[in-house]
């Protein structure tokens, strides 16, 4: 398996399509665990007003033969921030990608994105049912008051 980031020098990709995700062997296969990714700053642009929009997302899946690199990921959420696209097709995107590319037995992504008009959107998708016996904690993200 040739990773293109881990050990190397790697810039951020112009665009989400252009990121390489990494993928490494799962260091536990058979052992159903949880991993969670937290990206508290990610950005995207609006696609009608082009202005930034900012969200909390925080990743959570239980890996299947592969676990994501997690510098790639940060590569790839990086690469949004020149992207524009409204919050439900960055958020739900996000977790067809790694589901479709990492084949994890599970994935949920909770998008919580700060208002613009007034009005925060959270966007939540998952791939499906949860993988009993795994313990799956609260994403621990406050109502929007409590943010930030």
């Amino acid at each position: 398996m040739t990773l293109k980031h881990l050990g190397q020098t790697s810039g951020l990709p112009a665009s989400p399509e252009e990121a390489v995700l990494d993928y490494v062997a799962n260091p536990r296969p058979g052992r159903p665990y949880l991993v969670r990714f937290t990206a508290p700053e990610f950005t995207s642009l609006c696609p009608v007003t082009g202005q930034p929009d900012f969200a909390h997302l925080v990743i959570d899946y239980v890996p299947g033969e592969t676990i994501v690199e997690s510098k790639s990921l940060k590569l790839f959420l990086g690469s949004f921030r020149d992207h524009a696209a409204f919050h439900e097709d960055c958020t739900v995107g996000i977790g067809e990608r790694l589901t479709a590319e990492m084949q994890p037995l599970w994935l949920r992504i909770g998008g919580y994105w700060y208002p613009r008009g007034g009005i925060p959107i959270d966007v939540f998708w998952q791939s499906g049912d949860p993988v009993p016996g795994v313990w799956l904690p609260d994403q621990g993200v406050p109502g929007y008051r409590g943010r930030g």
